[in-house]
């Protein structure tokens, strides 16, 4: 995609170097034939010197190479690389701009080390909140990064918001900026690569990154997202397998039949089928459920029981009917309702 040829280029900027200096700046960017980046130390090492000699070496040798004529003529290359960044957002986080300007690792060391050369390129190094990320409009890269940060407050513990929910939020907050001009989705996704508050999970729901639902832990951690993604209870079975489908880790049905019981985001709601809570599904057997129907609406008809419990449990009626005949909890009043036994 680029119109210029990375490696011709730094060897004309190489050349304007001494020889010790030359290797110096080879070895630190990962040019040449090694695209392995060296540190200060191990350079120190090499040539029997400081690491902060190599530093001064270092950047000594890059003021060289930009009071150059080889620099001087590469100033289209700067251009074009500026027209990129701006045609995919104005700021993007390095890995990903180096990924879409290369897949080749070499070529890569190459383009990082023209960023580096030239002034009109701007980079803000790693911190907590967000990826290590280049810009050339200082203002732009302050709203963008406010954008993001009021969309991470947005996030609570293991909360999941799908992709078009979060883009209408984010849609939001860059109405409420002075300097973005529109809403373009395409910049948006690559905006959403610099937070390392927020993240994705396979299903393309977004939450906090530390969160159980992004990142995974464990046999249930997996089981919860499948389920949820089904939209209805799944057996221990089909469970097992989709994990295995989605997520490429073999899961034996026991094992994930064991984990489902063990957590209480999960719950049983027929042979081998299992509900989430979130759902509105409630703990225990069918005489349970049959007395926090009864306890929550009083005295109800054998059908509104029957019609109550089958949308909790995967259960056939007769064995509603049987639990209503226990009467150690329930009883028929003369109205032909059934309620609770005081105890």
């Amino acid at each position: 995609m680029l119109n210029f040829n990375s490696k011709q280029i730094v060897k004309q900027f190489l050349s304007e170097l001494p020889e010790r200096s030359r290797d110096i700046i080879t070895q630190r960017y990962g040019l040449g034939n090694n695209p392995k980046r060296y540190t200060l130390e191990s350079i120190g090492q090499k040539y029997n010197i400081t690491r902060e000699r190599v530093r001064q070496i270092e950047n000594q040798s890059l003021k060289n190479i930009c009071n150059s004529g080889s620099f001087n003529d590469a100033e289209y290359v700067f251009k074009e690389l500026m027209t990129i960044i701006e045609s995919i957002g104005g700021i993007v986080a390095e890995d990903s701009l180096l990924e879409y300007l290369s897949e080749n690792k070499s070529e890569q060391n190459n383009l990082y080390f023209f960023l580096i050369l030239s002034n009109s390129f701007i980079k803000e190094k790693n911190i907590p909140e967000f990826e290590a990320r280049w810009f050339l409009d200082k203002t732009l890269s302050n709203n963008v990064t406010d954008v993001l940060n009021n969309v991470h407050k947005k996030f609570n513990g293991d909360d999941l918001m799908n992709e078009d929910d979060l883009m209408s939020l984010v849609k939001k907050e860059i109405k409420k900026s002075k300097n973005i001009k529109e809403f373009n989705q395409e910049y948006v996704n690559r905006w959403l690569d610099l937070s390392k508050v927020i993240a994705k999970n396979p299903f393309g729901e977004w939450g906090l990154a530390m969160s159980q639902n992004i990142k995974i832990r464990g046999v249930r951690g997996h089981a919860y997202l499948i389920v949820r993604q089904n939209g209805s209870p799944m057996h221990f079975t089909e469970v097992a397998k989709m994990i295995s489908k989605h997520f490429g880790k073999k899961v034996h049905t026991a094992t994930c039949h064991n984990e489902l019981i063990k957590d209480e985001r999960f719950v049983l709601v027929g042979r081998g089928l299992y509900g989430l809570s979130e759902w509105g599904y409630s703990k225990g057997i069918v005489k349970d459920v049959v007395r926090d129907i009864l306890k929550k609406n009083g005295p109800l008809a054998k059908e509104d029981i029957i019609e109550k419990v089958l949308r909790e449990r995967y259960v056939k009626e007769n064995t509603i009917l049987v639990n209503l005949q226990n009467s150690d909890f329930f009883k028929k009043n003369s109205n032909g309702k059934y309620s609770l036994i005081s105890k």
